[in-house]
């Protein structure tokens, strides 16, 4: 009886097998294709600044995060920047910051003006909340949208505004940038936003095609002024190229 039984369980088992394998293999190799589809990476390893160059006397890791520092003595003419290696399209960034004192932003579709120094979209942060989530181009066109705006530029550079994107009452309340802040930056085509701690500051669309970068550099910001410090993690870039 115990050999009829232990046949009985082994055909159950194995009929089993070859109906729902099938289902399984089908349903990882659909969530494989959907992760490697849009497969984010990290940009910063935690320790060191490999895959990044900048002034050794102004950019540093500590405690596991890309840190820009100047102080009393620092003698900085004009804004310098942590380069990474790479170059930014069609994507979207996320990243967490925090800073103490002055002005910071993240460089995107920018350009390499050589000696660390950088021109383009700027995604801006600054300790005072004047400036953090506004759209800013150096060295260009200056202030293209303040925080909370809906913009589109046309082909001439005139600008019309559409709706609001975010409460500024309700962006104070929920944004500290001496504590960690989460930014994300999203750049397809001729269309832009930028969100922080998960309210959109930013949703723009640049249709002034000899000024609206398509493609560039993404570099880290260290402003003229007074001693300050500006950190970075958590690091993260996709592709949005279809």
């Amino acid at each position: 009886m115990k050999s009829i039984w232990y046949v009985f369980c082994f055909s159950v088992l194995f009929t089993a097998t070859c109906l729902f394998a099938p289902l399984v293999k089908g349903q990882d190799n659909s969530e494989s294709k959907a992760k490697n589809g849009k497969q984010w990476t990290s940009l910063f390893d935690g320790k060191t600044l490999t895959g990044w160059s900048g002034d050794e006397n102004l950019w540093s890791v500590d405690n596991g995060t890309i840190t820009g520092r100047t102080t009393e003595s620092t003698n900085l003419k004009q804004n310098s920047f942590l380069i990474w290696d790479g170059k930014t399209d069609d994507f979207e960034l996320r990243l967490k910051f925090r800073i103490e004192n002055g002005n910071s932003g993240v460089q995107f579709r920018s350009q390499d003006l050589g000696e660390f120094h950088v021109g383009g979209y700027q995604a801006d942060i600054d300790s005072q909340k004047r400036y953090t989530g506004i759209l800013y181009e150096e060295r260009g066109r200056g202030i293209l949208s303040e925080r909370g705006k809906k913009i589109s530029i046309d082909a001439e550079g005139n600008k019309s505004e559409g709706d609001e994107t975010c409460n500024q009452e309700e962006f104070s309340k929920s944004v500290d940038e001496s504590k960690w802040c989460d930014y994300v930056i999203r750049a397809e085509g001729n269309h832009i936003t930028q969100s922080i701690n998960g309210l959109v500051t930013v949703d723009i669309v640049d249709n002034q095609e000899d000024k609206a970068a398509k493609s560039g550099i993404l570099a880290l910001q260290i402003h003229v002024g007074p001693p300050m410090i500006v950190q970075f993690k958590d690091i993260e870039i996709r592709s949005l190229k279809k």
